[in-house]
């Protein structure tokens, strides 16, 4: 039976996957609006503390595991090696393999080259999740993300070239609404010049013991209304230009769910988002005690 230090986090897509703690804690933490590794030190268990997992469970379960996911918070923050000798580690412990996935930071994919990256991904690393979170550089620094658009676009494009599926993050309401349609506007730009896979866009929660949460409290901070994220949401699809990425809006602090093909379903997209906001009804949205990380 597997034992996890700590609360575990994955991406929504991941619902059905072993999770693994290929590492423990983020190797940035200091991202105003995260709470996830607070509490963690971060270290690498790498393919000793991978294996111990995997000798822990029945050989009954491990022929019906089909996806994987690398925890904690940028398994990308392996050295090439060290992260190469963690995936080999699943593929004969685990006959069923499909994909393996694990999050990953700027910073991280910046000391890897790209003939790093399809190392890799040749061991088995099958899509990427990278919080870009917003486009816009004012609203990066000051979120503490550690890095700036450009480092990020630079990553994602040696992941996408390295042959990586990447899924990206963004967070609607980081800005406020002072800052809203700049926030949408440069997400947008910045997203047409990754063109990845896939999109998921998230909603700013403020839980307690971040430094976000502090400045709502102290009035610093204004969290934008439902309907006024939706209007953030709109800006951001009307300006976004993507060859065949999923867009969707399905994490659970999300007011509306969406799914659709961008730009194939732009259009569609825009129509539910305009026929919400015009009803200005809020029995369409999810309620607020619905929400949550």
């Amino acid at each position: 039976m597997l034992k996890y230090e700590g609360s575990i986090w994955r991406p929504p897509s991941e619902a059905r996957s072993l999770i693994l703690q290929a590492t423990v804690g983020c190797s940035h933490n200091a991202c105003i609006f995260c709470v996830s590794y607070k509490q963690k030190q971060y270290r690498i268990r790498g393919a000793d503390g991978v294996q111990s997992d995997l000798d822990s469970l029945p050989d009954s379960h491990k022929h019906r595991i089909r996806r994987v996911f690398l925890a904690d918070g940028n398994a990308l923050a392996m050295s090439t090696n060290e992260l190469i000798e963690t995936l080999k580690v699943l593929r004969p412990e685990l006959p069923s393999l499909e994909r393996v996935g694990a999050y990953g930071y700027a910073k991280d994919v910046r000391d890897k080259s790209v003939d790093d990256l399809r190392k890799i991904n040749d061991a088995g690393l099958g899509i990427v999740y990278l919080g870009l979170e917003t486009g816009d550089d004012d609203l990066l620094r000051w979120a503490r993300k550690g890095v700036d658009s450009e480092e990020n676009i630079k990553a994602c494009k040696k992941i996408r070239e390295a042959g990586i599926p990447l899924s990206l993050t963004i967070i609607l309401g980081l800005g406020g609404l002072e800052h809203s349609e700049r926030h949408a506007r440069e997400t947008a730009r910045i997203l047409n010049k990754i063109d990845p896979e896939y999109v998921g866009a998230l909603t700013l929660m403020t839980p307690p013991g971040t430094r976000i949460n502090e400045m709502v409290q102290t009035k610093e901070f204004v969290p934008m209304s439902p309907m006024e994220i939706l209007e953030e949401l709109k800006v951001l699809v009307e300006v976004l230009e993507l060859t065949n990425c999923v867009f969707r809006t399905n994490h659970a602090s999300n007011y509306l769910p969406i799914r659709g093909t961008m730009n194939a379903d732009k259009e569609a997209i825009l129509k539910v988002l305009n026929d919400t906001i015009s009803s200005d009804d809020p029995s369409k949205l999810r309620p607020s005690y619905m929400r949550g990380l």
